[in-house]
């Protein structure tokens, strides 16, 4: 098979000139990495998501750089042709400049990321300006930005009322002139986000934001289905990952529990 382009930060700006829809999916580890790849996926974003769906954690907050640099490198392991993109943990970026090119640093050089992601806009503008100074590609992220969930009282559709809808333009608007590569756009009424893709040159990855972005993303584990517990409006799930794991695991402790496994033809033989 006739391996596909390296994506990179102007593959995406290319596609949106185009009109061409981009494909973005979260992975976290090495074999999960392989397949969206192999699957033609442009963009693989390594996120702080990580935290709610495989470490435990009730939101994005307590994830940490090493946590980040961790997944990060199982996932470049991969050497994915998609561009590997991390997201940089909620207060690694916000205090300081200095701090916020450190931590965007320790992505790339560590964990083989080729851009980070940030969420917010005007008031991380010196870290968002130092890290692209330094050389390392950023995308911004709007709306409903996860590690602002205290703030937000809770995970809340953020844009429907006029004057917080076109704070959120706003903010796209400003990531844009600040040199951000691209915007993820979440959980937004898709009406704004129209207006956001049509407004800004960058490409838009929506999630929770309607079919008018230039991309969509979604958590893989959401996708897979893997836990039935989380059902948000914005998820399709394209399998019942976590139903069939289920099964398999119980139906492997009856049949331990029963003496059926291991069989003869699962045993190595002295002959």
């Amino acid at each position: 098979m006739t391996q596909r382009p390296k994506v990179t930060v102007r593959t995406l700006l290319d596609m949106k000139k185009r009109g061409e829809k981009i494909v973005v999916l979260t992975a976290y580890d090495h074999p999960t990495a392989r397949l969206e790849d192999e699957a033609g996926v442009e963009v693989i974003l390594v996120g702080d998501s990580v935290g709610n769906v495989v470490l435990g954690y009730e939101t994005t907050i307590p994830v940490t750089v090493d946590e980040m640099v961790h997944h990060l490198k199982a996932v470049t392991r991969a050497r994915p042709q998609a561009l590997v993109v991390g997201d940089l943990p909620f207060m690694s970026y916000q205090a300081a400049p200095e701090d916020a090119v450190r931590s965007a640093g320790r992505l790339v050089k560590e964990g083989g990321a080729e851009a980070v992601k940030v969420e917010g806009a005007r008031r991380i503008e010196a870290p968002v300006r130092a890290i692209i100074d330094a050389a390392i590609p950023v995308m911004g992220h709007v709306g409903l930005t996860p590690q602002s969930v205290n703030q937000f009282g809770g995970y809340r559709v953020q844009g429907r009322e006029a004057p917080d809808g076109e704070r959120v333009l706003d903010d796209a608007r400003f990531l844009e002139e600040a040199g951000c590569f691209a915007l993820v756009v979440e959980g937004v009424p898709w009406q704004l986000a129209q207006r956001i893709t049509a407004a800004v040159g960058i490409p838009t990855i929506g999630i929770g934001a309607g079919p008018h972005c230039d991309g969509q993303v979604l958590v893989v584990n959401d996708l897979l289905g893997i836990d039935a517990r989380f059902t948000p409006r914005f998820v399709k799930r394209y399998a019942e990952v976590g139903a069939t794991m289920s099964r398999a695991f119980a139906e492997f402790a009856s049949d331990v529990k029963a003496g059926k496994f291991p069989d003869i033809d699962h045993s190595y033989s002295s002959d």
